[in-house]
């Protein structure tokens, strides 16, 4: 429709587009043309937009709207196409009609179908009424907001818990059409996250993320994600003590991505998990011994914003635990990367990028690291633009331990340059 909206821009001196197939907050020709209770007509999407702001007003008439209601102009949409259709050799496309967008109703009357089959374990029934919400949510925003305003997550959620409990390989490819469906649906809601955060649904989720198609992978970890980034967390990751392959389905994600979105899940899931268990717990201690902090410094060096923001708060976790700074202290590249973040990516990753070498500075051969990378540069520069209290303090305490170094050590690498000559160890 922008391209139809664009082209009729440009052709104006050619077309004398009717006013009142224009809508009155765009000024673009409207799609689908709604009449508010004031009797004046507007393009669905921009006069959504302008009540879900909080305006209680008609954006044209300023008159005080008694009703949120929008009515359907039929007989202006179907002006407007025939309209199109006409003018279609000057490079004019026909508007298709829009779908009627759903109801409240609709939605709370699947979830209450949804709710006796799972009851009755009718998989297939259930699968039918899944479908039907997926594919409401496909068709817009609007009935995405519309489907988890009702109560949808906590009903799906319990509809997973209940197949998968039953017997989760008979159902999967229910509980895959479930969790592609609460994967967009956020905050689950606490009821929802208890069902999905029971043995028997982890272990779904987990069995998924290992053996999966890729679709299915990435549903799963989203979910993960979203259960563990709770106050729960901790019973959560007790939970998963007792699962096996967690800690390698995590780790795989990320060292051999299938999406930017399942990679960024992952790392946040493996975050929650860490933190919320005590120093060198068996699952932080896993992910060291599977290679986890080589993957994430690797990960690091060609990463966007929020992949990078998050694998570095990933790593200022794990060197929270001495086995964790041990093998950060190990790695050959992580100085290198670390001074390279450092005001290049975000005021968060900074704080972090400094967090993680504050923590690994305790040893006389990583200063000398740090000083042949150009940390002290960075750092000064960091106290000249300004930064968090925290950070300040980590920055000054920084700078008095690799000052004794400055000027007896060669900068023999600048911090500044590309990473082409990195290869990665694996």
């Amino acid at each position: 429709m922008k391209n139809n909206n664009r082209l009729c821009e440009d052709l104006d001196a050619e077309i004398n587009v009717p006013t009142h197939f224009r809508c009155p907050i765009s000024l673009d020709l409207m799609k689908d043309p709604v009449t508010l209770c004031t009797g004046i007509t507007y393009d669905r999407e921009n006069i959504e937009r302008w009540i879900e702001a909080g305006n209680e007003t008609c954006p044209f008439t300023k008159q005080v709207l008694e009703t949120f209601d929008l009515i359907p102009n039929h007989i202006l949409r179907r002006m407007i196409q025939d309209w199109c259709v006409q003018n279609r050799s000057l490079g004019v496309e026909r508007i298709p009609t829009p779908r009627i967008p759903v109801s409240q109703c609709e939605v709370s009357e699947v979830c209450s179908r949804i709710v006796g089959a799972t009851r009755r374990g009718d998989g297939k029934k259930c699968g039918e009424l899944v479908r039907k919400i997926k594919n409401w949510g496909k068709e817009s925003e609007r009935n995405k907001r519309c489907i988890m305003e009702n109560g949808t997550a906590c009903i799906l959620s319990a509809s997973f818990e209940s197949f998968a409990r039953d017997s989760f390989e008979k159902h999967i490819n229910l509980l895959v059409e479930i969790l592609s469906v609460l994967s967009w649906m956020s905050p689950l809601g606490k009821e929802g996250r208890s069902k999905l955060g029971t043995e028997s649904s982890l272990r779904c989720i987990i069995w998924l993320l290992r053996n999966g198609d890729l679709s299915g992978r990435q549903a799963a970890v989203l979910v993960l994600k979203e259960i563990l980034h709770s106050d729960e967390r901790r019973i959560i990751t007790n939970t998963l003590r007792v699962i096996e392959g967690v800690v390698e389905a995590l780790f795989f994600l990320i060292k051999e991505p299938i999406s930017p979105t399942a990679t960024k899940a992952s790392l946040m899931a493996i975050y929650c998990m860490i933190s919320s268990t005590t120093k060198n717990d068996m699952i932080t201690s896993r992910f060291l011994e599977m290679g986890l902090v080589g993957v994430i410094v690797e990960a690091i060096v060609e990463a966007d914003k929020s992949v990078c923001e998050k694998a570095l708060g990933v790593l200022d976790e794990i060197c929270n635990t001495e086995k964790g700074k041990e093998e950060a202290c190990n790695n050959a590249l992580i100085m290198a990367v670390l001074v390279r973040k450092v005001l290049r990516v975000s005021e968060w990753a900074t704080e972090l990028s400094v967090s993680i070498l504050w923590k690994l500075c305790d040893e006389e051969s990583v200063r000398i690291e740090a000083i042949q990378v150009g940390t002290f540069k960075k750092l000064l520069v960091i106290l000249q633009v300004g930064s968090g209290e925290s950070t300040r303090e980590k920055v000054k305490e920084l700078l008095k331990l690799l000052n004794v170094y400055n000027n007896r050590v060669d900068c023999c690498v600048d911090s500044s340059m590309g990473f082409k000559y990195l290869k990665k160890p694996f």
